[in-house]
Parts: C-alpha cells; sequence; structure tokens
C-alpha cells in the first residue's frame, strides 16, 4: 500500500515538473510584428559573455535573448563566435531602438557593436533575418519576458 501511495506520488510530481517545463518553454518567445523567436535567456554576468560563443548554427526562428538588470549603454563583439548575427537592441518599454549586423571576428582587436539609446534587453538572431522580415527600429517586441 505505501508502495502504491508513493508511485502515486511519484507520477504527480513529475507530472507538474513536466507541465512546468513545457510552459516555460512556450514563454520563452519574442515576438516582433508576425515574427516570433525562439530565444535562449541570459540574464546573468556569466552567461551574457558566453552568449552564442562557439556554435556552429542557429535556427532561423531561433534567438538569444539578452536580459541587463538595468537600461543602459551595452556593446558587444564577436570574439569566438562562428554565426553572423543580427543585434536587435530593445528599451524597457519592448521597442527597438537599433539593429545592427555583425560578422565573426576574425582578427583581434575585435570589432565593438555599440548603439544609440539606453537598452535593457538584446535579441540576437541570424544576420539577414531582421531585413528579410522587415524587423525595423521602433517597431514593438513582444513577451512575458520582456517588462
Amino acid at each position: 500500500m505505501k508502495l502504491k501511495i508513493l508511485i502515486i506520488i511519484g507520477v504527480v510530481i513529475l507530472t507538474l515538473i513536466s507541465i512546468r517545463f513545457i510552459s516555460k518553454d512556450e514563454s520563452e518567445r519574442v515576438c516582433i510584428g508576425n515574427n516570433c523567436f525562439n530565444v535562449e535567456v541570459v540574464d546573468n554576468p556569466q552567461t551574457r559573455e558566453k552568449g552564442l560563443m562557439f556554435r556552429e548554427s542557429l535556427d532561423l526562428d531561433n534567438g538569444m535573448l539578452f536580459i541587463f538588470e538595468n537600461e543602459g549603454n551595452y556593446s558587444f563583439w564577436m570574439k569566438n563566435t562562428l554565426i553572423p548575427l543580427d543585434m536587435i537592441w530593445i528599451d524597457s518599454s519592448g521597442r527597438i531602438i537599433d539593429i545592427k549586423e555583425a560578422d565573426p571576428c576574425k582578427f583581434d582587436p575585435c570589432t565593438i557593436y555599440s548603439h544609440a539609446g539606453y537598452a535593457k534587453y538584446v535579441l540576437e538572431i541570424n544576420k539577414g533575418v531582421s531585413k528579410n522580415l522587415g524587423i525595423e527600429i521602433g517597431q514593438l517586441a513582444k513577451s512575458d519576458l520582456i517588462v
């Protein structure tokens, strides 16, 4: 009898954990107009420093969302980044304030990519996707992650 109760409790716990992960994955999306990207979130100094370094590919509908504690002037470089990227700077209201195309750094010193205005978020997606989808400065990025 005790074993059956333990098994039932274990099944319930695993179900709840599965539901939590499924709902988390669904909310980790950033949409700009009708275009949505599944994003990997980096929100601490260690994960932000690594970013997309050493990755060999990125699906067209995927990206990385950098979340900072406060709005600021955040610059990026492409050292050890193998994928050409679009960097989309987003302010605390979700408005796109700048977009830059960035190529992998092949020689030191690496180019520093800066932006105009203050940003709280930076969305990195494959290079050229912003232009191909008509994503522009001034548009709103919507997500449960952008608050």
